[in-house]
């Protein structure tokens, strides 16, 4: 074991700092630091980093763990429990876990840091009147919508407050209206 295994052993008291499991522990740093030391890693299972590299293994039950490990007071295991949350928002609950989570602006440099790619830069969203979105903004919708499956209708003049960009359609949002989240066209809002 390396003086740094020991210390984030001895840091999570053995166990892996996202799930808590206690077998197959290794080092991780986390992107896109490559050094492996306290300030930059953490403490994971096998299975936690297996499904962190390879979206087709992730099993998004195994991610509740995220519900505590999110207030860990080590940046690193905040970085990827955001991450980790921000890549399944799209199941419902990580959404409401990320509404609660707090990272200050270097943090969230870090946390975003691999976020984007090639081909994601290229999809550009604008609201109606052609202004940039970007996550975590605030919009007003210009006109009624029909909700489907929801049974309800979002009114014209409703603010929908820290949106998410769908990062391959530069025309939908995604966003939460009378406590649903839904995916709302970019023409039907304007940036507040």
């Amino acid at each position: 074991m390396t003086l740094v295994e020991n210390k984030l052993r001895a840091r999570a008291n053995n166990k892996c700092e996202l799930c808590n499991a206690e077998e197959a522990l290794q080092v991780y740093s986390v992107p896109p630091h490559e050094e492996f030391d306290e300030d930059s890693s953490i403490l994971i299972c096998k299975t936690c980093k297996e499904q962190i590299e390879d979206p087709e293994k992730r099993d998004s039950n195994h991610w509740r763990c995220l519900n505590e490990s999110m207030w860990n007071e080590y940046l690193p295991v905040q970085i990827v429990s955001w991450r980790m949350l921000n890549q399944l928002r799209s199941e419902g609950w990580p959404q409401d876990l990320l509404d609660m989570m707090y990272l200050d602006e270097d943090a969230m440099k870090w946390a975003k840091a691999t976020e984007t790619s090639g081909d994601s830069e290229a999809v550009i969203h604008k609201d109606s009147n052609g202004n940039l979105l970007e996550n975590g903004d605030t919009v007003v919708l210009i006109k009624d919508l029909d909700v489907k499956g929801a049974n309800f209708t979002a009114k014209r003049g409703t603010a929908v407050h820290r949106i998410s960009l769908v990062h391959d359609n530069a025309e939908h949002i995604e966003g939460r209206v009378e406590g649903q989240y839904i995916v709302i066209l970019t023409k039907f809002v304007k940036k507040k």
